[in-house]
């Protein structure tokens, strides 16, 4: 059994953040990945996928994108970039190493691996992300459902779906790119428990991540509140798309039934597929029993640092610290964040405070119109 500083569980944008904020605060790390590569969920996303955020803002600390810095890059060049970053960390990553339980006993961790591999460490970090648990909603007649629904994570592309009836469960990103990239062969619409919110992808002729960062949004505890939850990145064409009918946009169904929809205003037909685009829930069942989630298994946490357990962080969990903590332009900054805390945390410090955003929102459009 060997011993580590830090454990970090997850080899993805999440844990490989994590790997360069630890090896620069000087902290002897191993890193766990489940698959047989260190690029995270990105190779089991739907093949048409593009990132919501340029070149400049999807990149890791220590690492500039290749190639254009304004442009939208596919989920194939991130998988690329990941792996050039990976091979660049000068890091301890161990492959094929799924986390199977994690405990705590007199200060110290002990992590397992469904391989046999076990280690133990002062700090563990999980990173293993939120998108590692599909979420399927318990939604009416959907367990009884004659047809297939598949969550988007199952999705690939358009073929076998030609002259399908098909419905898109989900108002994010993910959904509409679905259900818009399907329309092109197939009847579909785009179901949702509130209207599609579109916001634009460059308001004033900059992309929307830069206004997020340099107003200070991206960061503020109300961002979430005030962006909302859910919402579509849009350059235009998904708005079109749907005001013309394809997709169409309805309000979610009443229920399933057999092979058909049933709409709320009592309109009935058949339906060959439905689709869940309805998000993910961390991936952190090993820490069952620690005392470190919720009765609905979700990790007790404020910021990235476990209320519940001394010595145990996450990163790359939504909405943990900004709009962006669970994306690849916001894992750096959280990673720095926990790593930071952890340390001081061991030494009895507290938290500093957190700036708030409107002191500073003005001094930051200064300076960027200023360049």
């Amino acid at each position: 059994m060997g011993h580590v500083d830090l454990v970090i569980i997850g080899g993805g944008q999440a844990g490989l953040a994590t790997a360069h904020a630890a090896r620069r605060a000087g902290l002897a790390s191993v890193v766990l990945e489940a698959g047989d590569e260190p690029v995270g969920s990105w190779p089991r996303y739907y093949d048409s996928l593009a990132l919501f955020s340029p070149a400049r803002f999807s990149e890791l600390p220590g690492l500039r994108f290749p190639g254009d810095r304004e442009r939208y890059p596919t989920r194939d060049e991130l998988i690329e970039y990941l792996r050039t970053y990976a091979s660049q960390l000068e890091a301890d990553i161990r492959t094929g190493q799924r986390v199977v339980r994690v405990t705590r006993a007199e200060d110290k961790f002990t992590v397992a691996t469904e391989a046999g591999l076990e280690l133990t460490a002062e700090l563990v970090i999980a990173a293993s992300g939120g998108f590692g648990a599909p979420h399927r909603p318990a939604l009416p007649g959907l367990d009884t459902f004659a047809g297939k629904p598949i969550h988007s994570s199952e999705y690939r592309n358009p073929d076998g779906y030609a002259g399908r009836r098909v419905v898109v469960v989900g108002g994010g990103d993910s959904a509409m790119q679905i259900a818009a990239e399907l329309a092109g062969d197939a009847r579909v619409s785009i179901a949702t428990r509130a209207p599609l919110r579109f916001v634009p992808q460059r308001p004033l002729g900059r992309d929307l991540h830069w206004w997020l960062r340099y107003t200070g949004l991206d960061t503020a505890a109300f961002g979430p509140w005030l962006l909302g939850r859910r919402m579509v990145v849009d350059d235009g064409r998904h708005r079109a798309a749907v005001a013309s009918g394809n997709p169409d946009a309805r309000t979610l169904f009443a229920r399933l039934d057999g092979r058909d929809v049933v709409w709320h205003n009592g309109e009935r037909e058949h339906v060959d597929a439905v689709i869940l685009a309805t998000g993910f829930r961390p991936e952190v069942g090993y820490l069952r029993g620690t005392g470190a989630l919720d009765a609905h298994g979700q990790p007790l946490q404020r910021r990235g640092v476990s209320t519940a357990l001394p010595g145990l962080g996450y990163v790359g969990l939504e909405y943990q610290r900004s709009y962006a903590s669970a994306t690849v332009r916001g894992v750096g900054r959280d990673a720095g964040y926990v790593i930071e805390r952890l340390v001081a945390q061991r030494r009895g410090s507290s938290e500093p405070a957190r700036p708030f955003a409107p002191r500073v929102l003005w001094r930051r459009c200064r300076l960027a119109f200023g360049r």
